[in-house]
């Protein structure tokens, strides 16, 4: 009997301890920490776009507006937005509506060049007979010939300023005529903010006058943006520009910066600076007045060179450096000069070659 206890006693002791060496010898190997595999990636040639972003607008370089000579009511209208016009199309006619006080003038005038012209007639038909009856002068029959030919030119003068009054045009005007408002310039009509029916006054001392419509050529555009200042300093006009429409997916244009302006903005804390740029438009390109766009702004650039990813780079110590691999999973120091960076990719300019493989130290890799 006490031999069976001992037994179980030794079996039960033996239990324990496989128990307690399992579990440590699964403590260990828990707390052994795997081994890291790094993978590799070789330099390549490439090119290197350091650029700034700028948001802005994409207009006409002149938008022309266009407004009437008279003040009137819009009787017609010829155009629409869209249409293409050339200098002297007819856009729109203004139907005069008169002002009492410059008509009743008006009319005075040609009532008074009336009585004058016929006293005039009356005098130079009596000097033509005294002269023919030798009773006057020459000289007093030309002063009487040139005051009835100044009395027909202000009844005529009068007459066309009654005109005017009444319908905006002068008889003697042919085809000139203030009631048809024409185009200055060739181009798109952009808009016409009018209406048949709409009064419209002209331009005056004390206002700018009605719009009829705005005419622009839209092969000559501008790219009208803000950029911040802490990047002014790195532009040049003549630095070229390339513009994302968010309307055109897919579609770059080139652009060439025209214009910085000398004069900062504050914008939510930061100074903002004008900058305008001429767009460049391949054959049967058209971009439409208003747009949304961003400009990539080259502020330097490197074709075809050398080049790593900045991921591969470490910064320990006086010098930037990469590990080039030398064997399986073996790497070695390789001091490297760096050029321009893009902010993902990096121009090297000594250091390494082209068939180097580099060490990806910030992704290792756990079996």
């Amino acid at each position: 009997m006490k031999k069976g206890r001992v037994t179980l006693l030794l079996v039960f002791v033996l239990l324990v301890l496989a128990g307690a060496g399992y579990t440590l010898n699964h403590l260990y190997k828990k707390e052994q920490a795997p081994e890291a595999r790094y993978g590799v990636e070789a330099p390549r040639i490439a090119d290197i776009i350091k650029k700034s972003v700028s948001s802005g607008t994409i207009g006409p370089r002149k938008e022309i507006l266009i407004k009437p000579q008279i003040s009137g009511i819009v009787d017609e209208l010829f155009v629409e937005a869209g249409d293409t016009v050339t200098a002297g199309a007819v856009l729109a006619r203004v139907r005069v509506v008169p002002d009492m006080a410059a008509l009743a003038s008006a009319q005075s005038r040609v009532e008074r060049s009336r009585i004058s012209l016929e006293n005039s007639r009356r005098d130079f038909e009596r000097q033509k007979s005294l002269l023919a009856s030798g009773v006057v002068s020459q000289q007093d029959f030309q002063q009487s010939e040139t005051a009835y030919l100044q009395a027909q030119e202000e009844k005529l003068a009068a007459e066309d300023n009654l005109r005017i009054v009444k319908e905006g045009a002068a008889s003697r005007a042919g085809e000139a005529s203030n009631t048809m408002i024409t185009s200055t310039v060739d181009g798109m009509v952009l808009d016409v903010p009018v209406e048949v029916g709409n009064q419209v006054i002209q331009a005056n001392t004390f206002n700018e006058g009605t719009t009829i419509s705005s005419v622009a050529d839209m092969t000559d555009l501008i790219f009208r943006g803000q950029i911040d200042e802490s990047e002014i300093e790195n532009l040049r006009v003549g630095i070229p520009l390339i513009l994302s429409i968010g309307a055109m997916p897919g579609k770059k244009f080139d652009a060439t910066l025209e214009y910085i302006s000398p004069k900062g903005v504050p914008d939510n804390g930061a100074v903002q600076f004008e900058i305008r740029a001429a767009v460049t438009l391949a054959e049967g390109d058209f971009i439409r007045a208003g747009f949304s766009a961003n400009a990539d702004v080259v502020l330097d650039q490197r074709k075809q060179v050398l080049a790593l990813s900045e991921a591969l780079v470490q910064y320990e110590g006086p010098k930037p450096f990469v590990e080039v691999q030398v064997g399986p999973q073996q790497f070695e120091r390789r001091d490297v000069e760096l050029g321009l960076s893009d902010g993902l990719t990096v121009e090297v300019l000594s250091g390494i070659v082209a068939t180097d493989s580099l060490k990806r130290w910030n992704q290792p890799i756990f079996d």
